[in-house]
């Protein structure tokens, strides 16, 4: 199933899925406030539902996030049902722990047994409706509709891989009636093959060498009104995800090693400037508290200016807290013995340079509190690849590590919560912003947002 087709029906599945629990979470109160369920049990009276009817507003939109971000999206039409069960499973018990949380935080008085029944009530709603969908999908009508007949054009060797790629998953839209090889076979027999088989589409798979017979083959299905899916590997490339869109009016193949824009992206965007802004509000009394210190304990400016490269590499101003005596640039190349990480970074466990309050902010990171201005700029991101400093990343000795600069940089990152004090090899760093970038969802986003608040308590903070 083409990647256009997979993502419509993730969609739908997971509008049907936040309604489905949306209807158990009021199925599961209904039960427990059921006057026979209360003396046959001898329970305590519910709250009328009115009192947390505002739950959905949590609920809704989080059901899908938490399902996908256990892959119950990611599995075929037609699999095995554990393959849907067990995932299933750990979403729902994610979805429950995480209303009762939020029950806990507003203090709000709901009984306990609607919590169980609403996670079971969930898991089984689901489940019929993955039955359902089998069940419909099987049906000769489904199969008449669903299944899509193509034909197959390439070489022998292409030919052969693309049929035992095809049989290996376990996706059944799509059938072969027939191939057509481009060395042996005219490839102006392709109109008849399309008239006789009353074909879908023409998957095409062919060298560069082939663009000639390539083009036939469009054009033909061109006047056929035929679909044809090329597939584009005649260059090889090692990360890059392929997209299609247009430029100038002409078709165009775009190669991305970044996440692609998506409405994930734009939840991203906004939860950055939203969030950066509402937490200086919050933190403002913090701010001035340390201001206050650092201008008390040492003589110097309250922040740190330094450039540092940003996406893709362009330079822009960061904020910090000071947190080293005002000439520690002009010091640093007499400590340069010192440097504990390989590579170009900079890193010493007790510099010299530090003044007092400056190693209680970087221990539990709070002079990095100033990059929220940075992030409210569109400058930097909460969560992404540290920004380093501009000198830092020219002295990059592999250009593979400048992949890192592909994305907004961050104020917290998978390194900052994986032991980031233990790591002393720059290219651990980098591995770990790589992997980051290219796993990105907003999920791992939330997740290194909530993992970076026992980092911060437990004090691993910066050298």
């Amino acid at each position: 199933m083409l990647r256009r087709d997979r993502q419509i029906r993730t969609v739908i599945h997971q509008l049907t899925d936040a309604g489905l629990f949306a209807i158990a979470f009021w199925v599961a109160y209904a039960l427990r406030a059921n006057p026979d369920v209360i003396a046959w049990l001898k329970l305590e009276p519910s709250s009328p539902f009115e009192n947390f009817a505002w739950l959905y507003l949590v609920l809704i939109p989080a059901t899908p996030l938490v399902l996908e971000s256990q892959g119950f999206y990611d599995h075929p039409p037609l699999c095995s049902r554990r393959a849907i069960w067990w995932p299933l499973f750990k979403g729902c018990a994610l979805i429950t722990v995480g209303l009762m949380l939020t029950v806990y935080v507003f203090h709000l008085i709901v009984a306990r047994g609607i919590f169980i029944l609403f996670g079971c009530v969930g898991f089984c709603l689901v489940c019929l409706k993955e039955e359902l969908v089998r069940v419909l999908l099987k049906s000769k009508m489904a199969q008449l509709q669903y299944k899509r007949r193509f034909v197959l054009v390439g070489t022998e060797r292409e030919i052969a891989r693309m049929r035992k790629e095809l049989k290996e998953q376990t996706d059944q839209s799509v059938e072969i009636v027939a191939d057509l090889n481009l060395l042996e076979t005219p490839v102006q027999q392709i109109v008849s093959m399309l008239h006789h088989y009353s074909v879908y589409g023409v998957i095409l798979s062919a060298k560069h060498t082939y663009f000639e017979q390539v083009e036939y083959v469009i054009r033909a299905c061109e006047l056929e009104g035929v679909e044809v899916w090329l597939i584009a590997d005649f260059f090889a490339t090692q990360i890059s995800r392929t997209s299609f869109d247009e430029l100038l009016d002409r078709p165009l193949l775009v190669f991305r090693t970044t996440p692609d824009a998506s409405w994930q992206s734009v939840v991203k965007h906004v939860m950055d400037r939203v969030g950066a802004f509402i937490l200086l509000i919050v933190l403002f009394p913090l701010f001035l508290l340390i201001a206050i210190a650092i201008k008390l304990t040492s003589p110097g400016p309250i922040f740190f200016k330094q450039q540092r490269s940003g996406q893709n590499g362009a330079p822009f101003t960061l904020y910090k807290f000071r947190t080293m005596i005002t000439n520690a640039e002009q010091l640093k190349h007499e400590l340069e013995a010192m440097n504990e990480m390989s590579g170009p970074v900079f890193k010493v466990t007790n510099d010299p340079r530090i003044t007092r309050i400056g190693k209680w902010l970087r221990r539990y990171s709070l002079d990095e509190l100033p990059q929220l201005f940075n992030v409210l700029r569109g400058e930097m991101s909460l969560v992404g690849p540290r920004p380093l400093p501009v000198d830092e990343v020219r002295r990059f000795s592999d250009l593979a590590h400048r992949r890192r600069l592909s994305v907004k940089p961050g104020i917290t990152c998978l390194w900052q919560i994986s032991g980031r004090n233990q790591i002393k090899d720059f290219k651990d760093w980098v591995r770990l912003d790589l992997e980051y970038i290219d796993n990105w969802s907003l999920w791992l986003d939330l997740s290194i947002l909530l993992r970076t608040i026992p980092a911060v308590f437990a004090a691993t903070g910066a050298k």
